[in-house]
């Protein structure tokens, strides 16, 4: 778990006196109060805690959590967040990022800072669109999604950031949506994670992208489309009609039914959160033949980067003295007469 100082603070603790400039309506609204909610339950100290972000609509966040923040440049937060990791790695980092800032712009950045497992939770906010520059599609856009650089529909395939991120060599990854009542649980699962947790947020856009996740995000739709994860339980949805399984023959997922309860004899797979070849297939199921992976999908944790780094660092240190005047003078030197 990451390393501070636990404290008793309340919701309010974490609300700051600026006006809270999203649309009326957008998802963002509800992920702040869920972070808000969970900095609590999970004994975080304001001035012990940093938001950092790029630029984009989800990246207003820092200015609306009371806390330290750094509102910085498109798709660089990550290169912040590593540098304010490293000058003080007792700090708890979070950095919120979208699928056009972190999947775009900075998708080597992003990746970078999976890679190295920087120890930090990385909320991207997916709403599958540009908001603030005015609905171009983005990274995330399905195929055909009408938009102004794309009037005639995207003939692009979306990027998926899960498997991004699992490509990237992530530790961690999970799903969930704004207005879940499970997205608290998934962000104290990824703060319990030590090292890189990358988080997808589903995040409905009002205004460009209304309704795009209603297909299983919808009350309606919610039972047999949403796929809740749970380590050491069976995969189930359907209210445990359906579930998944692995097909023998061609190593590859399948909806299997789920004859009164018996998910044993159905063959439905149980999920173990440490199983990254099961992650990879789980990230990829398409929606629509299959159910939404939702939940925590993979968390199998490794030394981070600032402990290695720092590491390394003290071990050159030991058993010397700084001297600046001696490092200067050190190598090939010589005067300059006139």
């Amino acid at each position: 778990m990451n390393e501070m100082t636990t404290i008793t603070t309340t919701l309010k603790d974490w609300e700051t006196d600026q006006e809270v400039r999203w649309c009326p309506g957008c998802g963002d609204y509800a992920i702040l109060k869920a972070v808000q909610r969970t900095l609590p339950e999970i004994g975080a100290d304001p001035a012990n805690t940093v938001f950092v972000s790029g630029i984009g609509c989800s990246s207003r966040f820092p200015y609306y959590v009371e806390s330290y923040g750094f509102h910085t440049i498109h798709g660089r937060a990550p290169a912040f967040a590593t540098g304010i990791k490293l000058s003080n790695p007792e700090l708890d980092v979070w950095l919120i990022t979208g699928d056009g800032d972190g999947m775009s712009i900075g998708g080597n950045h992003t990746m970078h800072v999976i890679r190295r497992n920087l120890n930090c939770q990385i909320m991207l906010f997916n709403n599958e669109i540009y908001g603030l520059t005015k609905g171009q599609y983005s990274p995330t856009s399905r195929v055909g999604t009408s938009s102004p650089s794309t009037p005639m529909g995207s003939v692009d395939r979306p990027a998926l950031p899960c498997a991004f991120a699992l490509g990237s060599g992530a530790r961690f990854i999970a799903r969930a949506y704004d207005v879940s009542k499970d997205l608290s649980g998934v962000l104290k699962a990824a703060h319990a994670h030590k090292g890189a947790a990358f988080i997808e947020i589903f995040q409905n856009c009002i205004v460009y992208n209304k309704d795009r996740f209603d297909d299983f995000t919808a009350k309606a739709n919610a039972a047999g489309n949403q796929l809740w994860l749970t380590n050491g339980e069976p995969m189930l949805f359907n209210k445990g009609t359906q579930g998944i399984a692995l097909d023998q023959e061609s190593l590859t997922l399948k909806v299997v039914d789920v004859i009164d309860g018996d998910w044993q004899s159905a063959g439905v797979i149980v999920h173990d959160v440490t199983n990254r070849s099961v992650a990879h297939m789980l990230v990829e199921m398409p929606f629509g033949p299959f159910p939404m992976a939702l939940g925590v999908i993979y968390d199998d944790p490794r030394p981070t980067y600032e402990e290695s780094v720092l590491g390394q660092d003290a071990k050159a240190r030991e058993g010397k003295v700084a001297d600046l005047g001696k490092l200067l003078a050190k190598g090939q030197t010589w005067t300059v007469g006139e």
